[in-house]
């Protein structure tokens, strides 16, 4: 159950119907999440994180599917299973398949499990390792 209430389009205010009308315009959708929906509280912060969103995740040197597949990873690794459905459901429209998302999951599994022993180990960072200044 979320701590707010989910705030639905025709009972929102009108800053935050525009911007859940360019969240719907920007993802071709014909609703926005129950995400939107609770950030949708404080206007501020629903704009915001919107704004934000969109820079990081819109055109760049990263491929759309990436990003879906670096964002899935991440929130694997930080257990936020709204984010985890949410980005594997996006990753998919953007082509990836089971053996992918597999793939990616072994991987940020991975890289959990060397992160934690190098830190335990404290482990000094080789000299070729490092990106001269």
């Amino acid at each position: 159950m979320a701590t707010v209430p989910l705030i639905e389009y025709e009972d929102a205010p009108a800053e935050v119907q525009a911007v859940f009308d360019d969240i719907m315009k920007t993802r071709n959708l014909k609703r926005v999440n129950n995400f939107w929906k609770a950030l949708a509280n404080h206007p501020p912060t629903l704009e915001r994180t919107w704004e934000s969103l969109k820079e990081v995740m819109g055109e760049g040197a990263l491929d759309p599917l990436v990003k879906e597949l670096v964002y899935l990873a991440v929130s694997a690794t930080n257990a936020c299973e709204y984010c985890v459905h949410s980005h594997t459901a996006a990753a998919r429209k953007l082509g990836a398949t089971d053996a992918m998302i597999g793939e990616l999951l072994a991987v940020a599994g991975m890289a959990n499990q060397t992160n934690a022993l190098v830190n335990g180990y404290q482990v000094p960072v080789d000299e070729g390792f490092k990106v001269a200044p």
